[in-house]
């Protein structure tokens, strides 16, 4: 991983910790291949029939496409680089929430500055090692500063149930987004619907602003 230090020379250090304080509501959600009992206030979805394993010894994260060097990250290699935290509430579509949630891992945006990212590449297509779960989002979204690539959650490791050992952290998004068991992203040109777009959900998942929900947004 040479090259992975020499990308992350221009990575921006020391950003700001962010936060946001909102309230508490419950709800159910059908159609979900199965619902875990709840954790530390999360409910916990998996859209298969179970949720998959991995160690960090094992674990990759693929970059591709549009890129100017393709990635393959250990667990390691994501601990390289600049790390960044922030605290914000996770809202689920369904309805409820959880306040104040402290995340550390690395921003989006610098992992796709390490790849170096196509100019005129205009999304992203990013895949779960359980194998079923996908997500999109536009290059825009992505290079926001509250997307992260997120390795830590309350100062400990992501749990299995939780979508360790790495997971998505789409702050200002519907848990939707947020995908769980991260192991690809693919730079790409054109939008591709994740799993729960193509059964109906937005794509833009704004809090507050898409799938008809009226919440205060992070």
């Amino acid at each position: 991983m040479g090259m992975l230090g020499l990308g992350a020379v221009g990575v921006v250090f020391g950003r700001q910790l962010n936060s946001a304080v909102t309230t508490t509501i419950n709800a159910t959600v059908p159609g979900l291949g199965q619902v875990l009992p709840a954790a530390g206030g999360f409910r916990i979805y998996t859209v298969t029939n179970g949720y998959p394993e991995m160690s960090k010894a094992d674990y990759r994260l693929k970059v591709s496409g549009a890129v100017d060097q393709e990635l393959n990250l250990t667990f390691s290699d994501l601990e390289t680089l600049p790390q960044t935290s922030m605290t914000k509430d996770f809202q689920c579509v369904t309805g409820w929430r959880v306040d104040d949630v402290p995340w550390t891992g690395v921003l989006l945006s610098d992992i796709l500055a390490v790849a170096g990212a196509k100019p005129g590449a205009t999304a992203l297509a990013i895949d779960s090692f359980d194998g079923a779960y996908t997500e999109s989002l536009t290059m825009e979204q992505a290079l926001r500063p509250d997307m992260l690539v997120a390795m830590s959650m309350y100062g400990k490791p992501i749990t299995r149930e939780h979508g360790g050992p790495v997971r998505l952290y789409v702050a200002p998004m519907y848990g939707y987004k947020s995908l769980k068991w991260l192991s690809a992203i693919e730079v790409i040109d054109e939008v591709i619907p994740g799993y729960w777009e193509q059964r109906g959900y937005d794509i833009d998942a704004w809090i507050g602003q898409s799938n008809g929900r009226s919440d205060e947004p992070v």
